[in-house]
């Protein structure tokens, strides 16, 4: 570990420890991929100003998401099947996330639950929402977050259907995974990962069995979200949620900026510009690409985040510039937690701090609360 740099080292160092079932869901997107790359490479097409001879002295990272300090703004994403990266990783992420102090998001879909997560920190933590066809469970959910003293609900609007991810199609993947000889063979080639999940007894997905109708086990589990995620889903249900939530609320999956503006409109706290980490439409435009414009239509209505294409300190400080209040790193942490557990995550989040601030200093900036589009070369 003493030899990772950057993010892409962490992910070499995981892809060689987490079965590549699961390695392949956290490093994948939808069809060709294409929206995916983009979300990193239209990072790299924007250029910084390099300013010298200024007082560099006295930095400060720190800012607020939603009225909630942060030591950078930068938040870890809602992503599931995070505890399959390594055993109890909501649990770990979550820690290393509260040491920092930056916010960590549980994803509905994630292995540890809502309840396991509690129990490893002792400051609130944010809970992400998928509106189910089962209202009666959309609202023990809720009310399940509130006992927990979650701090923000993160209410996921571009999953309505799945989209069609061919890694995880080809690779059989599955929570707990199948004993197929091809998935004992890339477990088998795991030795430490493997020993690791014997030693937790989480391994399903916590927010949901034993807690949705008639789910009690992993086959019957497949049967109900197979017909769970509701397409009927509309503005309407983001009014039902934010009463019944009646606390902060952020909407992630904001990519248009007329779907911005109705969204400002309901009186959430922030919106996330997100293609969903390019998993869902293949061909939608960078979260990266659409964030001017959104922010140039609503930032002064609503508070305006960003997610999806962050592997660097420079990437957020780009996103900051052009309007970002707030950050989401997904993959990065993942990498993190799947190389090292908790010490992985901190690690990951320690590289985009130092990155941040070094590249903040160079273009002439003290603190992170003044940077805006004047950083950004024309």
């Amino acid at each position: 570990m003493s030899q990772i740099l950057e993010i892409r080292d962490l992910k070499a160092l995981a892809k060689r420890r987490v079965p590549k079932m699961f390695f392949d869901y956290a490093d994948s997107g939808a069809w060709t991929e294409g929206t995916y790359r983009a979300n990193e490479e239209d990072f790299h097409k924007i250029k910084l100003r390099q300013r010298v001879l200024v007082d560099m002295t006295n930095r400060s990272l720190e800012s607020t998401m939603i009225g909630q300090t942060v030591s950078m703004p930068v938040a870890l994403s809602p992503t599931g099947l995070t505890g399959m990266q390594h055993a109890d990783g909501e649990m770990l992420a979550a820690k290393a996330a509260e040491d920092f102090g930056v916010p960590f998001t549980l994803s509905t879909m994630s292995i540890c639950s809502i309840e396991d997560v509690a129990s490893a920190t002792t400051k609130p933590f944010w809970f992400q929402l998928y509106v189910m066809r089962d209202r009666d469970f959309v609202k023990n959910l809720i009310d399940r977050a509130k006992a927990a003293k979650c701090s923000a609900l993160v209410l996921t609007l571009d999953l309505q259907i799945l989209g069609q991810r061919h890694k995880d199609l080809r690779n059989g993947l599955s929570a707990p995974p199948k004993f197929t000889p091809k998935h004992i063979w890339q477990m088998a080639t795991r030795p430490l990962w493997c020993m690791q999940m014997l030693q937790t007894k989480r391994r399903s997905f916590g927010n949901i069995v034993g807690h949705a109708k008639n789910v009690s086990d992993l086959s019957s589990l497949s049967v109900w979200t197979a017909e769970q995620f509701d397409p009927r889903l509309s503005w309407d249900d983001v009014a039902w949620i934010k009463e019944l939530w009646g606390g902060p609320l952020i909407l992630k999956g904001i990519l248009d900026v007329e779907d911005a503006k109705m969204a400002a409109r309901t009186g959430a706290d922030a919106i996330i510009v997100s293609n969903h980490g390019g998993r869902q439409l293949d061909g939608a435009p960078s979260s990266i690409s659409m964030l001017p414009k959104i922010v140039d239509a609503v930032g002064d209505m609503i508070e305006v985040h960003l997610d999806g294409g962050i592997r660097s300190g420079q990437d957020v400080l780009k996103a900051i510039a052009l309007g970002a209040k707030g950050t989401y790193i997904g993959r990065p942490f993942l990498y993190g937690l799947g190389a090292g557990g908790k010490a992985g995550v901190t690690l990951a989040l320690d590289i985009i701090r130092k990155e941040l601030d070094i590249t903040m200093a160079l273009c002439g900036k003290r603190d992170i609360r003044d940077i805006n589009r004047d950083v950004i070369a024309e």
